[in-house]
């Protein structure tokens, strides 16, 4: 059984890392399994013994691009004090590095995987564990989760605990500013839009101060 689950995980990190470097080489928009499979040595057949689709594919390819995000969060979130400035340091990451890779961020936190994405976040984490090893105990449960209402559940609770929101207030706020992001990307992502990266960010941000700003004062 051991032996049958080791050749399991190899032959994952084989085809996730084959993914990542078709991404790097050829854009995102040009993988496909059959490019995946010869990349990796195998066939396209073998890939589907481990993964149901492409978008599983992209989705555990992706997550790899996502460690400078990590490390940057990470590190900004821990330098802020203020439970608000802390709260803004997480959107402010997560906005700067969406705009600059947006069908990464797209395939991580929108596309559709079919059931239990949690759970395919959570296998990624037990094959690259190393990902999330700089990571503080209490930034983890945050960063583990796929969803955006839950990330931003975890962001904001910090605000909740230091008495200047309310449960509920905390759950309007939550969703306000996933809104203003998730319309603004989404308008970026299918170029509805003339934005820089930095204009969409610099945007978002703006709204998002507003916003809390308004909910919390």
């Amino acid at each position: 059984m051991e032996k049958r689950n080791l050749k399991k995980r190899r032959m994952w990190t084989y085809f996730i890392d084959a993914t990542e470097e078709l991404i790097q080489a050829e854009g995102f928009r040009h993988v496909t399994i059959r490019k995946v499979a010869d990349k990796a040595g195998y066939n396209s057949a073998t890939i589907y013994n481990y993964f149901d689709d492409l978008s599983h594919l992209l989705f555990f390819a992706s997550l790899k691009f996502m460690r400078p995000y990590i490390e940057t969060v990470t590190a900004e979130m821990e330098k802020a004090d203020d439970p608000i400035e802390k709260y803004l340091a997480a959107w402010d990451c997560f906005s700067r590095y969406s705009f600059s890779m947006p069908e990464i961020f797209n395939a991580v936190f929108l596309m559709d995987l079919g059931d239990h994405p949690e759970n395919m976040l959570a296998h990624y984490y037990e094959l690259y564990p190393m990902d999330l090893v700089t990571v503080p105990d209490e930034l983890l449960p945050g960063l583990k989760k796929r969803s955006l209402t839950d990330r931003g559940r975890y962001a904001i609770h910090f605000i909740v605990e230091s008495g200047l929101l309310d449960e509920q207030q905390a759950e309007e706020l939550n969703e306000l500013t996933n809104l203003v992001w998730q319309g603004m990307f989404s308008n970026y992502l299918n170029h509805r839009n003339d934005y820089s990266p930095e204009e969409a960010q610099e945007r978002v941000m703006a709204y998002i101060r507003d916003i809390v700003q308004m909910k919390v004062n």
